[in-house]
């Protein structure tokens, strides 16, 4: 892994940023110091006080696993079934058939988050191909492209 740049954000920046996460505004508290780092092969992470919280792809700033193991997901989510889980959390995009529940106000292009449905724990995050209430009715199709999940490459940043 080799870093190519690393540097602070300024605050008129930081703001941007926190306007565009829009309800997972809070994972960038008050003074907290963020960090913009480009990695070779890797989205651009930004680290809040050292934390890995979030990351850009392709120009949009989206929270990683790490800031939203403790927050209480309440809109834009699915819920996948037991059986979806190993699929997950190996890379693979998430099919309608895999999905009990979903929050009907997503829209497609939505970034999302993929919680499991026996502890209700985030295993990934991803882009919405469908809206939410499609999710569920559909039993055939693509309905998330999954982005980032546990175990891979940015789950195990260690900067």
């Amino acid at each position: 892994m080799k870093i190519k740049k690393r540097f602070f954000l300024k605050n008129k920046k930081v703001k941007e940023i926190k306007k565009e996460l829009g309800n997972y505004q809070n994972i960038i508290p008050k003074k907290s110091q963020v960090e913009l780092v480009k990695i070779e092969d890797f989205p651009d992470i930004l680290l809040v006080d050292g934390e890995p919280l979030l990351m850009q792809i392709d120009g949009k700033t989206i929270p990683t696993l790490h800031s939203m193991i403790n927050e209480n997901i309440e809109e834009k989510y699915a819920t996948v079934d037991m059986g979806a889980i190993n699929f997950v959390i190996k890379g693979a995009d998430i099919m309608s058939p895999g999905i009990i529940d979903a929050d009907e106000t997503i829209e497609p292009g939505e970034t999302i988050v993929i919680i499991e449905e026996s502890h209700h724990k985030p295993l990934a995050i991803g882009t919405s191909l469908i809206n939410g209430k499609e999710m569920v009715e559909n039993n055939k199709g693509k309905a998330i492209e999954n982005l980032h999940y546990v175990g891979d490459l940015i789950w195990e940043l260690k900067l």
